[in-house]
């Protein structure tokens, strides 16, 4: 997956006011969606680069190696462009099948019945025992 190309790539994104890009990841041969994230342009060059996913975290305000804190890495098998040049979608294979950090396979586990968000995917993994 490794590129080795000028950044004019990155050029071509329409980025957010913030230099963000809105990122889904998708399960590589089951086409499940397993997670949203955002990534900035050194995000989206490395993982390009590294061939496995790095992301813009919000809340932390740094580069998120996925994986780096749970070893739940997503190497990168693919990665598109929106037809607005607006929207990254990555196809993944998530090392651990564990996407989410409350120790679920993906991040979309809540489903809307009767007015209620249910949650219907187990936790394969606990959380305290991911992260500590």
């Amino acid at each position: 997956m490794r590129m080795t190309m000028s950044d004019s790539w990155l050029d071509q994104i329409t980025w957010t006011a913030d230099g963000l890009v809105p990122v889904i990841a998708q399960e590589a041969g089951t086409g499940k969606v397993l997670m949203f994230a955002w990534m900035n342009r050194e995000a989206l060059a490395k993982t390009a680069e590294l061939g496995e996913a790095v992301y813009w975290s919000r809340s932390r305000g740094r580069l998120w190696h996925k994986g780096e804190s749970s070893g739940h890495v997503q190497k990168v098998h693919d990665i598109r462009l929106d037809c607005d040049r607006d929207v990254i979608l990555l196809t993944v294979e998530q090392l651990g099948g564990i996407a989410c950090h409350t120790g679920r396979h993906n991040c979309f586990f809540q489903r809307l019945e009767n007015g209620k968000w249910v949650v219907v995917d187990p936790v394969l993994k606990d959380p305290k025992e991911i992260y500590g």
